[in-house]
């Protein structure tokens, strides 16, 4: 019965400054805003795939994880200076000051990580080919197609 996850929501402190954070930054489309309350909603991808709402919240903000699927090659190629151009800091999962993007072998996929505006933590992601190995944790996309080779 269930094919995907279909929307998620945030909290933002401003919903105009997200709004034009995801829109403008990250590529979104504005999909309908409220009048009534402080909400908006945002397409994720050019078919309706997907769809990120944006709650503001004055007081008490709570901070969310979610990811974007992404292409192998893309993360891989042009995230980390995607991001930096758009003054973004890049970190992988281990938060250990490198900004590769990182395997997690358990699924196998490859991630990298970065913050909006409110400390909402995003990731790209994209799963790769081949079985899951967890017992090698997160490691380098190196590593990872050196220990894929060493499977074959």
């Amino acid at each position: 019965m269930i094919k995907g996850l279909y929307e998620t929501h945030i909290q933002v402190s401003n919903l105009e400054n997200s709004i034009q954070f995801y829109t403008e930054v990250l590529g979104l489309k504005l999909a309908h805003m409220d009048e009534t309350r402080p909400i908006a909603f945002l397409w994720i991808g050019d078919q309706k795939e997907s769809m990120l709402g944006l709650w503001e919240q004055k007081e008490n903000l709570q901070t969310r994880h979610f990811a974007f699927s992404a292409d192998t090659n893309d993360i891989l190629n042009y995230s980390v200076d995607f991001l930096k151009t758009k003054n973004l800091q890049p970190y992988n999962f281990m938060k250990n000051g490198s900004i590769q993007p990182m395997v997690f072998a358990w699924m196998p996929a490859l991630a990298i990580y970065f913050n909006d505006p409110d400390g909402n933590q995003l990731e790209f992601i994209s799963i790769l080919e081949g079985v899951g190995k967890p017992e090698l944790g997160v490691i380098s996309y190196q590593e990872w197609m050196e220990k894929s080779s060493e499977m074959i």
